[in-house]
């Protein structure tokens, strides 16, 4: 596998030219004294050498390896430790938390970016800071003062880490059928008991501590979603004075034996009584734990967008060194007795389709963080009551979307490789076992199309696809006519997902199958579209500047090769929406 190297010079591109965060940020008090452009620069150029020189080379050794169970004790792999440590003191877990408690205090557009590069690196390495961080915005934003001046600064300095417990062997998706309960105590603890599988990081050896988030019910809770409660749960008990005190009542019962991610430890986690503190109000615990959904949603779609870059690196340099065949026009490399593969049609196919989606789709995660800034720092209300409707309609089609197209770009990186694509000594094998839970965790890509029809198309009437629609027609109209190569097929586009909205919002009053039966098309049809609009602003930012650096003309290429080649994949999936939900319903389960 190649040797990774962080994507720079496009993330700076995003920022300062495509959607000029630095002028963001000065417009927002809160974060204009924290970071500008400079600071954003050392920041990000810091994280490319972590992330390439002390993560990168542990991807493979890791993935061989894997976690390691014993009597209730999980060992990471070898490096582990050491490249946790480093991150850690170089405050990287605490990239975007609160200052006030020891975080960098960066915004959300600069934190997705080092999110990319780390999981570049290795997404089971960053899968242990990711849920650290994660569990650091719901106890800042619901936790009491007490307990966020307890356990923040160290969650943040990366001594301690956090879990999220919230899947039960018998309830996923469906979180209202939880059985882990919470006994109040005399002393304001609770006592909690229960078992949750599929906890990311739920024991290691990385850090002294683990604070775990646990989904749980009072003995009166209502019934169903309406009744859970979130608690703060640590491994160790943490004593008034900050000390580390005795080991609470709960445990890892095993590690999950999975496809992919083999270096972070997936656990099953026994609690048996053990001391937790609320965080939050009582029975408002999916509320609390949301509050990091949106963040945590938009970093497993980046986790796709990392693999697929990662894909992309290996693959690029695999085709420029390659030798088979002669090109279709007769030999390019007359010096050698074959050309290198990138001379084929097909297989620069395969590249430039994953140049178009990892562009592509770090253009629209950048976005997205970048109305999460707005929602969390403006001081404008109506700015950031449309940031936070974006960011409810938005955030669905980042998690399913990106994953989709990371699994695509990673299956096209292995076909690149051919034969050798398919052993682990070229790594691109692993990248396709990696990426695959990205589809799967933090809500299926299924569920999400779900709420992206159901709840925010369809549950608020098309007025949260409306904003956004209405942004994307105002790019349209300020947009030159010498532009009219990206402008036009982005309206036809456009104009595609606005009547396939409507006939979706129509056909789901008569039939409420019709929306889960449009799901997943719908949000593909949205996604290319998504990225067309991004595409159409980059084109934008790079247009009368090819002269000056082989980096525009690159960016330009590629998206002409989107609009032509992959954005007409929306009219096949604008078909089969229209085709309704009957057919789904012709055989009976029986005849399956």
């Amino acid at each position: 596998m190649a040797d990774y190297q962080a994507p720079l010079r496009d993330m700076r591109f995003l920022l300062n030219e495509v959607f000029d965060a630095p002028t963001l940020w000065q417009s927002l008090p809160a974060l204009a004294e924290v970071v500008d452009a400079e600071t954003a620069e050392a920041i990000l150029e810091e994280a490319g050498k972590i992330t390439a020189n002390s993560i990168a080379p542990l991807n493979r050794s890791g993935d061989e390896e894997g976690c390691h169970w014993q009597a209730g004790e999980v060992t990471t792999p070898a490096g582990y430790k050491e490249a946790y440590r480093l991150y850690a003191e170089g405050g990287w877990v605490g990239v975007g938390g609160d200052p006030a408690f020891g975080g960098m205090g960066m915004p959300k557009v600069i934190s997705a970016q080092v999110e990319e590069m780390m999981n570049s690196a290795s997404l089971a390495f960053g899968l242990y800071p990711m849920l650290t961080s994660g569990a650091c915005l719901s106890i800042h934003a619901h936790a009491s003062e007490p307990l966020k001046q307890k356990y923040l600064p160290n969650m943040y300095a990366g001594v301690w880490s956090g879990s999220m417990c919230l899947t039960e062997p018998h309830a996923g998706t469906d979180l209202g059928i939880i059985r882990t309960r919470a006994e109040p105590q005399a002393d304001g603890t609770y006592k909690v008991s229960g078992t949750k599988i599929f906890i990311t990081g739920g024991e290691h050896d990385l850090t002294e501590n683990i604070i775990h988030l646990v989904l749980a019910k009072l003995p009166d809770a209502p019934a169903g979603s309406r009744g859970i409660s979130l608690f703060l749960v640590p491994k160790v008990l943490v004593e008034d004075d900050g000390a580390l005190g005795e080991r609470n009542a709960l445990s890892c019962g095993s590690i999950e034996h999975k496809m992919g991610i083999q270096a972070s430890a997936t656990c099953v986690m026994n609690f048996d009584g053990a001391t937790g503190w609320m965080v939050g109000e009582p029975n408002k615990g999916l509320a609390a734990m949301f509050t990091m959904m949106n963040y945590e949603r938009l970093g497993v779609g980046i986790q796709g967008l990392s693999t697929g870059e990662r894909s992309y690196q290996s693959a690029i340099e695999y085709a420029r060194e390659r030798i088979q065949s002669r090109a279709p026009t007769g030999p390019v490399a007359q010096d050698k007795v074959a050309d290198p593969i990138i001379v084929h049609p097909d297989v620069r196919r395969m590249l430039l389709t994953m140049k178009a989606l990892n562009e592509g789709g770090r253009a629209f995660s950048s976005y997205v963080a970048l109305q999460l800034d707005i929602a969390k720092f403006s001081d404008d209300a109506e700015a950031r009551q449309r940031a936070e409707a974006q960011v409810a309609l938005l955030t669905p089609v980042a998690k399913a979307f990106l994953t989709d197209m990371g699994l695509e770009s990673t299956v096209h990186g292995q076909q690149v490789f051919g034969g050798h694509g398919f052993i682990r000594e070229w790594g691109q094998e692993q990248l396709v076992r990696d990426c695959r839970i990205t589809q799967i965790y933090e809500g299926t890509n299924g569920i999400q199309a779900l709420d992206l029809v159901g709840r925010k198309v369809v549950g608020s009437g098309g007025t949260l696809y409306q904003a956004f629609a209405d942004e994307i027609r105002a790019f349209i109209a300020d947009a030159g006519s010498e532009l009219a190569e990206f402008v036009d097929p982005l309206q036809a586009a456009l104009d595609n997902l606005d009547e396939l909205t409507a006939w979706v919002i129509d056909r789901a009053r008569a039939n409420p199958n019709e929306i889960g039966a449009a799901s997943v098309e719908y949000l593909h049809v949205f996604g290319y579209t998504a990225y067309a609009y991004m595409w159409a602003r980059m084109a934008t930012a790079a247009f009368g500047k090819q002269a000056q650096d082989d980096f525009y003309q690159s960016k330009l290429g590629t998206a002409r090769f989107y609009f032509a080649r992959v954005l007409p994949r929306v009219q096949s999936l604008s078909a089969s929406v229209r085709a309704g939900s009957e057919s789904l319903y012709l055989l009976d389960a029986a005849r399956f």
